[in-house]
């Protein structure tokens, strides 16, 4: 479980997080939503240690992320895959360099034991064979699914997600969500997904938080979603045209 517990961040003179508490389950999709400029990206940086928070801790199975010392930092990074936005693949190098890029830069294993992983990590996101292919030959989403097999070679327990369907069409999007939550389930990671697709949140919402301008609005789940009474909260979903037709489909 990774808990966040009184989390502030300012830029200048605006308050970007505005004292964040939840907890992230294990086992379980836990997304992250808003609209853009809410401070969904700055928390989850917060966490993963990219940003250092103003104020407050973040908590790595009860291990105070912030106030650990520097071999303890090492540690609990080298237990978190990411999958960036953008993929973020290096265009020069193979599928097969870039899912052992990790491997490569944190483990003394043989390259035989490097090339194992790999090909396993490439098997469960459904690419087997592209080993030797490069970035330019690959679709969108071919490209989100390496880069989940990146992220998941050192068998992390925590998994960040960073916008996984930007650019995707919706059947692409569809399938990323399912491998997230299937990875989720079968590695049984603490995984945080950040999103502003509503079809996601209804799709894998197994634990929400819904943040509006720093602040975080409202908790729960896509069972509960049209109990929400948070009027940002019911603004941001019935803004959207999938939740209009699923609100029709429900009356």
């Amino acid at each position: 479980m990774i808990e966040v517990k009184n989390i502030h961040k300012k830029f200048g003179d605006k308050d970007v997080l505005c004292g964040i508490n939840a907890k992230f389950h294990k086992g379980v999709t836990n997304l992250i939503i808003g609209a853009s400029g809410t401070g969904k990206s700055v928390l989850l940086k917060c966490i993963v240690g990219l940003t250092e928070p103003d104020q407050g801790n973040v908590l790595f199975d009860n291990r105070d992320f912030w106030h650990a010392k520097k071999a303890e930092k090492k540690d609990i990074r080298q237990e978190i895959g990411m999958l960036f936005q953008g993929s973020a693949l290096f265009d020069s190098k193979t599928v097969e360099e870039n899912v052992r890029f990790p491997l490569d830069m944190q483990t003394t294993m043989t390259l035989s034991e490097k090339l194992d992983r790999v090909n396993d990590a490439l098997k469960h996101v459904g690419l087997e064979g592209t080993n030797q292919k490069t970035p330019s030959e690959l679709s969108g989403g071919m490209k989100k699914r390496v880069g989940i097999a990146r992220a998941i070679v050192l068998n992390p327990k925590y998994l960040f997600c960073d916008e996984p369907n930007s650019g995707l069409d919706p059947l692409t999007s569809i399938r990323i969500d399912q491998l997230i939550q299937e990875i989720t389930q079968e590695y049984q990671t603490t995984t945080i997904v950040v999103t502003h697709d509503m079809n996601s949140v209804m799709e894998i919402g197994e634990n929400i938080i819904f943040m509006h301008k720093g602040y975080l609005k409202w908790e729960g789940n896509k069972h509960n979603i049209l109990e929400a009474q948070d009027p940002f909260f019911k603004e941001f979903i019935f803004s959207n045209e999938l939740m209009r037709r699923f609100q029709a489909a429900e009356k």
